[in-house]
């Protein structure tokens, strides 16, 4: 039975269970059968899907969820990816796009980065990361800009579709708080327990374990950590601030 290996990552053995749930719930109506086979060494979440509509399934699981690529061969120039931040270094973002072998990172480098985010200035790639919430484990969607297959590497820039909902934060002018390593309900019921339901309008999902909690007008995410970071001590949060943003690269210069 063939294994794919779905562009979800999990943070803890005990979220297994919920993907398979998530997973078989994504696909209710279709004749076919799901199963959580386990992870990869960099726990990319692998399930095996079979029968009538497996095509189906497939399709519908690539495009709401992502698969991804077994090999380097797979993946073409300007292919549409979706990986999660494995470091920061001073010259560049190294992302894990679940392809074998598990060492292998795409690269974005610290100019593309410059241009697509700061305009083009000449501003630290650490700089760039605490502006924009960049972190480890964060998911994005990038773009292969070149691909090497003797040399098993990947050079990426972020996609447009991920450049575009950058634009949209920084335009509603309303704060997130980016959760990782926590589910929706996880994090509401965290909302009701510290009261903060009130300071937040919506949570956006960026991956099953991953959201982004945007924060109503005159609420600072950076206020919500020393509360929700108690509920959920093992997750990562990152701010994502458009009024910061705006104010380091000026009005007219942004994205």
């Amino acid at each position: 039975m063939p294994i794919t290996t779905l562009a979800i990552k999990i943070y803890n053995q005990s979220e297994i269970k919920f993907a398979e749930d998530f997973l078989k719930l994504k696909l209710k109506g279709l004749r076919v059968k799901t199963q959580i086979c386990g992870t990869t060494p960099n726990n990319w979440v692998q399930a095996s899907i079979s029968g009538e509509d497996e095509n189906i399934a497939l399709r519908y699981i690539s495009e709401e969820v992502g698969i991804c690529p077994n090999t380097v061969e797979e993946i073409k120039k300007f292919s549409r990816l979706k990986g999660y931040v494995a470091s920061i270094n001073k010259n560049e973002i190294l992302i894990d796009i679940g392809v074998s072998p598990p060492e292998m990172k795409a690269r974005a480098d610290l100019q593309h980065l410059q241009a697509q985010l700061v305009d083009g200035r000449k501003i630290a790639l650490k700089k760039i990361a605490e502006l924009y919430g960049l972190c480890e484990s964060l998911p994005l969607i990038i773009k292969a800009l070149s691909v090497n297959e003797k040399e098993n590497s990947i050079e990426a820039a972020l996609s447009e579709t991920q450049i575009n909902m950058y634009r949209k934060w920084i335009k509603s002018l309303l704060d997130r708080l980016i959760v990782i390593g926590a589910t929706r309900g996880e994090i509401t019921l965290g909302l009701k327990v510290t009261r903060c339901m009130r300071d937040v309008v919506e949570i956006e999902p960026l991956g099953l374990f991953e959201n982004a909690l945007t924060c109503k007008l005159g609420t600072n995410a950076v206020g919500l950590i020393p509360k929700l970071g108690k509920q959920f001590p093992d997750a990562i949060l990152a701010i994502f601030s458009p009024k910061r943003i705006i104010g380091f690269l000026g009005e007219n210069q942004i994205l």
